[in-house]
């Protein structure tokens, strides 16, 4: 897994666990269905970059980690994860220490990628 950018270092760094731990393997699981994926902080959270438009964020709270999927069209189009997860429109909550699966984050990229195109 590559080093992240020294901003988003410093905001996995900071979160406590389990947060830090349930972050860091949703962005491995991300990265590696999106290897050509670019980390940077967008809207004070890592946001993961493809072909420049972002294709997800991931951010910590007190009770969940948060995906956003940058749409929330995306999220209308896989309702069997908005229902396992619950939300809001533009994000799922993510239980802590229990990350999405690779599967599953690779239908929501999947998704949202469809709808750049």
């Amino acid at each position: 897994m590559d080093t992240p950018p020294s901003d988003v270092a410093a905001y996995y760094a900071a979160l406590r666990s389990p947060q830090r731990e349930t972050m860091l393997t949703m962005r491995e699981r991300i990265l590696a269905v999106a290897p050509d994926a670019t980390e940077v902080m967008k809207y004070a959270m890592p946001t993961f970059i493809v072909d420049g438009e972002p294709v997800c964020g991931i951010m910590a709270h007190t009770r969940h980690v948060g995906f956003y999927p940058y749409s929330g069209s995306v999220l209308e189009q896989l309702p069997e994860i908005v229902e396992r997860y619950g939300g809001t429109k533009a994000a799922l909550h993510v239980p802590l220490g229990e990350p999405l699966s690779e599967t599953t984050i690779r239908k929501l990229i999947r998704a949202r990628r469809r709808l750049q195109r």
